[in-house]
């Protein structure tokens, strides 16, 4: 199985490579995006190995490729691998290197997309080829669903194809991003495996104000300067932390001191606890136990000696489990305080919070198949801060986990740093360990 291995990941890291230098960029409009180069691409790989290939287009050159291997017996539970193939934008100035040019440097391959998902997309293909060319049958169908618009919230992928194509991604069982992130402590190493994520609470709001001259600012209604003190105090609300057992358990797992470790538990002690974390493990573990505000687009005005009378603000609000658009409207109700009046809300897309239990055969298989590369390692269920497409598939009855599996290198720190942020890159050993992953996780699943 070396040699074999060996083979495979070449043809992953090969694959990486191409499906980075499409530069399928998916900037949140509704024609952006390009999938449909990725998604041919993805067909030719499978071509030829006799199973069914299907696009889907959803709005023009957006297509999505589902194929379906059936199994042996029609009564067995059916697995789905996602990966999409949609990445977003770049900031270019600020790489090292080309981030489209899918360079292999130093044993890592460069460039958008290459954690964020299209390794998990180009393994994943890979595996399922191999499945498939093996010649072995499994009992239960095995679906490949390369999909479009993730980055923007499934518009134009997953949630019209899982609402209206169901019958060709029927599926019980769900493996996509993200997970397989080691945390290696005193006591032994555990593997962060994704069986929740946060909702999605993006939120427009508009500033309002009243037009006059530049040149006479004082006493002035200008809703640029309103929203300034809007933008500074999302900024700066931080409910309370709601912590739970997904929280002990990555706790627990980082190995700190005893007090460390029980401030991070107390929701009345965390916040001033996590200042005492790794910068890019604070960031990621503030975000998995507090309901976050996050201002990223901001528009306004229209000449240099014109006061605007209209600003309008983008926010980027990620829910905790339970939390409903009414926790959302009242969260920043108390964020903005005196200013509430002068600010309408609207909701650009709103998802609650998903997840999935682990007493079932995918998780056994996902634990047996981590143990396999890492012996003696725990695997632990955590959530996720990001959006990805696995709650439309939980949301019809699916088991769905984000999975993967890095290699002992990764730096984890700087690996979150990775996600949508410059110098975006993956190691060919931890392409080498998730496509293995795919290959034992189908191996175990229907024994």
């Amino acid at each position: 199985m070396t040699d074999q291995l060996t083979t495979l990941t070449n043809e992953t890291v090969e694959l990486l490579q191409a499906l980075i230098s499409n530069q399928c960029v998916n900037d949140g409009t509704p024609d952006s995006g390009n999938e449909d180069v990725s998604a041919r691409l993805l067909r030719d790989e499978l071509e030829g190995t006799g199973v069914d290939l299907q696009m889907f287009e959803t709005r023009p050159n957006r297509s999505s490729l589902i194929a379906r291997w059936p199994g042996t017996d029609p009564n067995a539970p059916a697995l789905c691998l996602m990966g999409h193939t949609d990445v977003v934008p770049v900031s270019p100035d600020g790489w090292d290197h080309d981030p489209f040019g899918g360079e292999l440097i130093d044993g890592e391959i460069w460039g958008r997309g290459a954690v964020d998902m299209l390794n998990l997309t180009a393994s994943m293909t890979v595996a399922f080829r191999h499945m498939i060319q093996s010649g072995k049958r499994f009992a239960g169908d095995i679906v490949y669903f390369a999909v479009a618009d993730e980055e923007a919230g499934g518009v134009w992928g997953a949630k019209p194809l899982v609402e209206n194509e169901w019958d060709h991604l029927r599926c019980d069982y769900v493996l996509t991003e993200f997970g397989g992130i080691p945390l290696h402590s005193p006591s032994g190493t555990s593997i962060l495996v994704t069986t929740a994520e946060k909702g999605i609470g993006w939120r427009r709001l508009t500033v309002k104000g009243s037009p006059g001259h530049g040149s006479a600012p004082w006493g002035a209604d200008n809703a640029l300067v309103k929203a300034s003190a809007v933008v500074q105090r999302l900024s700066q609300y931080s409910p309370k932390a709601k912590l739970d057992e997904l929280w002990a358990a990555r706790v627990l797992a980082l190995g700190l001191d005893k007090d460390l470790t029980g401030r991070l538990l107390d929701p009345n002690q965390i916040d001033a606890a996590l200042h005492e974390l790794p910068p890019g493990i604070a960031a990621n573990a503030h975000a998995c136990s507090h309901t976050t505000f996050s201002p990223n687009v901001i528009e306004g005005g229209v000449k240099t000696n014109v006061i605007p009378d209209k600003v309008v603000i983008e926010v980027d609000i990620r829910t905790l489990p339970g939390e409903t658009a009414a926790d959302i409207k009242a969260h920043l109700d108390a964020a903005l305080g005196d200013l509430v009046d002068h600010v309408e809300y609207e909701d650009i897309h709103t998802d609650p919070s998903t997840a999935s239990p682990t007493d079932n055969r995918l998780w056994e298989a996902l634990v047996g198949s981590t143990n396999a590369a890492y012996p003696q390692a725990k695997v632990i269920p955590s959530i996720v801060s990001g959006g990805t497409d696995a709650r439309f598939f939980r949301n019809r009855g699916a088991i769905a986990y984000g999975a993967g599996l890095l290699s002992p290198a990764v730096d984890t720190v700087e690996f979150f740093r990775r996600f949508h942020g410059h110098n975006e890159r993956i190691d060919v050993d931890s392409l080498r360990l998730t496509t293995q992953l795919w290959l034992d996780v189908v191996d175990r699943l229907w024994d």
